[in-house]
């Protein structure tokens, strides 16, 4: 829903109503993740994706026919690959789209879930997406982190427990998921499922040292969805007028920083670290830090082979185990025979979406089996 927010956002603001179709669960090579959504327009605008084109015309249809029944509906796309081309789904994937009316009616609670979208605000939003009783279909619990004010109701105050209790769980990771509960929120049962949209703000990306190849990954990084730092004890080399994808640029020494963002908790299981320095003086007290972050999604560091040794030799004088050395990616990022600062972006970021999804860096001509994964 995040890609198309400003425009059901414009839409909401002006009373009109909208047909919104999302995924919410996918099966074998479906195209687009949990959470991607498509609008259908007061003015019959289609904006946004379900499906990479695939089953767009049945969702745009669909959502039209919910408008104007106010029934929200689950629909399942998708059929085997051999006859995958007759129905539209030409990638074999399947996919469960949840397709609903929004108005400042039905869903009086979108004002405030944006505008903590907007501010960086962490949210969730939980909905009954099936349920044996019809009345509990569409309901909506607004979750926020502890010590902030949620919203709203999934039908029962024990099946409000357990849906914000796992939501906040689903937000602290930054994940979206459909969960399965029995009619009345119990764990083990079955009947009822809610999908949450976990709104986190968006990850980190930090990288260290203001070289062009920096500029480079800074940018890629950006139009990856990280929020990007870039960070060198450098002033003259550390501007933002060198950096304009970054959204910050830190002049301060790499390991002091990161040792301070630590502190602060703002290091989590999604953030990621590209050290580029390659210098002895800057890399080793910064991978010191780095490498006993059991938080930190990944940690790659640039620079020759040569390079490499002489760093894993300083690291393990420093007192580096070789479980903590393990983590380290180095030299930074896939073999794709890159050497341009921009190619050499994409083979960083080609590593980190690797290690992310667990793909193997091989062409996919190469190998069997599905083709999109679920989350490492």
């Amino acid at each position: 829903m995040r890609d198309v927010l400003p425009e059901l956002m414009e839409w909401w603001r002006a009373g009109e109503t909208v047909g919104v179709g999302t995924v919410v669960a996918t099966f074998q090579s479906a195209p687009r993740p949990a959470g991607a959504s498509m609008l259908v327009g007061p003015d019959e605008t289609a904006v946004g994706s379900v499906s990479g084109g695939c089953v767009e015309g049945a969702v745009y249809e669909l959502a039209q026919s919910v408008v104007g029944s106010g029934t929200p509906v689950l629909e399942r796309y998708g059929v085997s690959d051999d006859d995958a081309f007759a129905v539209g789904l030409t990638c074999g994937g399947i996919l469960d789209v949840y397709v609903e009316k929004v108005n400042r009616e039905t869903f009086p609670e979108l004002g405030e879930i944006a505008a903590d979208i907007e501010a960086g605000r962490p949210v969730a939003l939980a909905t009954v997406i099936e349920h044996p009783d019809p009345a509990w279909l569409g309901r909506r619990l607004v979750v926020r982190p502890e010590g902030a004010t949620s919203a709203g109701s999934i039908g029962s105050p024990r099946a409000d427990d357990a849906v914000h209790d796992d939501a906040l769980g689903l937000l602290a990771a930054g994940h979206n998921a459909t969960l399965t509960y029995g009619p009345d929120g119990e764990r083990r049962g079955e009947g009822m499922r809610v999908f949450v949209w976990a709104f986190a703000p968006k990850p980190r990306m930090l990288v260290f040292g203001a070289i062009d190849f920096a500029a480079a990954v800074a940018r890629v990084g950006s139009f990856l969805g990280y929020h990007v730092t870039v960070c060198d004890a450098r002033p003259v080399f550390a501007t933002t007028s060198r950096f304009p994808e970054a959204d910050e640029v830190v002049v301060d020494w790499p390991h002091r920083y990161l040792a301070a963002e630590r502190d602060a908790g703002r290091v989590d299981g999604r953030t990621v670290l590209a050290v580029l320095t390659h210098d002895p003086k800057f890399d080793v007290p910064l991978l010191e830090v780095a490498l006993r972050l059991p938080e930190a999604a990944y940690v790659g560091a640039m620079g020759s082979r040569r390079t490499h040794d002489d760093r894993m030799a300083r690291l393990r004088e420093a007192g580096l185990t070789e479980e903590e050395l393990a983590r380290l990616s180095s030299p930074i990022g896939l073999d794709l025979g890159a050497r341009t600062p921009e190619e050499t972006a994409i083979s960083i970021a080609a590593e980190i979406i690797a290690g992310r999804w667990g793909g193997s860096g091989e062409p996919l001509g190469t190998t069997e089996g599905r083709i999109h994964r679920e989350h490492v």
